[in-house]
């Protein structure tokens, strides 16, 4: 008897349950937190410290990290101006989703 699951993978499996737009918003998301998380990385702060240099809390910050929170675009401003970096906004690329 052949396995009935939605797809063979987690590409398929979204592409069956959200819109292109629910994706694209999805994976801006995912890009601006992992950038947000390599700079604290690259820098060697902690959440705790970046909580004393942005103002932001460190629940929060972690929160935002873990994608268990839509932060607000302030909140992500403040944290990325902790970090010596800041938002840009560009064309996007068009990939098939």
């Amino acid at each position: 008897m052949k396995n009935s699951a939605i797809g063979s993978n987690w590409k398929d499996v979204r592409s069956e349950l959200f819109s292109k737009e629910e994706i694209l918003e999805s994976d801006m998301r995912v890009a601006i937190m992992s950038e947000l998380i390599r700079a604290r990385n690259e820098k060697g702060i902690s959440q705790k410290k970046l909580e004393e240099l942005s103002g932001v809390s460190q629940p929060v910050i972690a929160r935002m990290e873990t994608g268990k929170t839509s932060p607000q675009l302030d909140t992500v401003l403040k944290v990325l101006a902790s970090l010596g970096k800041t938002l840009a906004v560009v064309p996007l690329e068009h990939e098939q989703v």
